[in-house]
């Protein structure tokens, strides 16, 4: 009993074991009965160390989230995190009510759970290159290629759910940006012309492998909405390779860009003033921020600079679905070889030389000529027929 509390309790019961009045305890201890009492009764429990203090707090929290709702919180977060989308508060808030489980924590208490649990890192995007040569298309001149990404769902105050498209330039690092209700459909026809409008048509259009721009793994040549839009243009799509973000790497920069200067600061309820803060956001970008790339200059001042004349839509309103098969053109798909020696294309295998095993191919449809043609590096390596239907 090192404690000078703990001794006087356990002096003040051995003496009145021994005989000694509680008054005459009290006295000279300059202790209450009330105080005396409640350790005489503490003394008559099973405990060895009655006469030591114990903690005040309570043994249970009136508003302590419930378990099973903190788990759920933490495998709906992950369930997010593993599909690529937004993973948090509201988002799992959404995710939550969309599966009908309740009772849904506030925003704050979800946020609390994240914290606790740390929750909260963010995937660092950083790129492990493999030391292998990668088909890169040239973009050393305005327009030439276009990089493009859909980031979503995303959430207003309103609340208001919606996705954002956005293209980049990778020569003067123009950027465009287009909200959307949702990520297919006509929808995104509408907001790529729109893009298309402000920024010039591309000689190629590169974008990741989401069915909403090459269609469906059901009908791999069936040909998706953003391949019959490009083609008739003289557009080549462009699709990187499989589970590889970072060969989007331009667009996937400005889309952490835009997440931290404009959708964390805006304060907006509807798709009306979404649509007027992202385009006020897309022109205080090209008009202000400088890059290092670009020799310190804005991406205005480098599109005006190169002088390079850009081809815009031939027409104000875009295309309505359903958009006819094209009949001519080209377009792309970059895969890496693994060691099974199989290209997939779309959900479509098909067996690979042992030369490429280990690198990377191009996969160009020819659909003038219906033809597949695989390249290693500028070789021609392989001429399949490749009927599309």
């Amino acid at each position: 009993m090192g404690d000078t509390d703990d001794q006087e309790r356990f002096q003040a019961i051995h003496r009145y074991q021994a005989g000694e009045k509680v008054r005459a305890i009290c006295s000279s201890m300059d202790r209450s009965k009330q105080w005396f009492y409640k350790w005489l009764n503490r003394s008559k429990s099973t405990e060895a160390e009655w006469y030591a203090s114990q903690s005040r707090s309570p043994q249970a929290v009136a508003n302590r989230t419930r378990q099973e709702i903190e788990a759920i919180v933490k495998l709906v977060r992950l369930e997010l995190y593993n599909e690529g989308l937004f993973c948090g508060a509201q988002a799992i808030a959404w995710r939550m009510e969309e599966q009908c489980i309740k009772p849904i924590p506030s925003l704050r208490t979800i946020n609390r759970i994240l914290v606790r649990h740390a929750l909260t890192h963010r995937r660092t995007g950083r790129y492990e290159p493999k030391g292998k040569k990668y088909p890169s298309p040239r973009a050393n001149k305005p327009g030439m290629v276009h990089q493009t990404d859909i980031v979503g769902p995303c959430y207003l105050r309103g609340p208001v759910r919606f996705y954002s498209l956005h293209s980049v330039d990778l020569a003067t690092r123009c950027s465009g940006i287009s909200p959307m209700s949702s990520m297919g459909g006509q929808g995104l026809i509408d907001s790529i012309w729109a893009i298309w409008q402000r920024l010039g048509m591309p000689k190629s259009q590169q974008v990741d492998n989401a069915m909403e721009f090459y269609g469906s793994p059901t009908h791999p040549r069936g040909m998706g909405p953003l391949i019959r839009l490009c083609l008739p243009l003289g557009i080549e799509p462009c699709f990187i390779p499989i589970k590889e973000p970072w060969r989007n790497g331009v667009v996937e920069k400005f889309n952490h860009h835009w997440q931290q200067k404009f959708l964390r600061r805006v304060d907006l309820h509807s798709q009306v003033e979404l649509r007027r803060a992202s385009l006020a956001f897309e022109h205080k970008h090209n008009s202000r921020y400088r890059y290092s790339a670009l020799g310190g200059k804005t991406p205005l001042a480098s599109l005006t600079a190169a002088g390079v004349t850009l081809p815009f839509p031939p027409a104000e309103k875009a295309p309505q679905l359903p958009l006819s098969k094209p009949k001519h053109g080209r377009y792309h798909a970059i895969r890496f070889i693994r060691q099974d020696g199989r290209l997939n294309l779309f959900g479509e295998s098909f067996p690979m030389p042992s030369e490429v095993i280990h690198e990377y191919v191009k996969a160009t449809v020819d659909v003038t000529h219906q033809r597949l043609k695989i390249y290693l590096d500028t070789v021609l390596i392989d001429d399949l027929e490749y009927r599309l239907r």
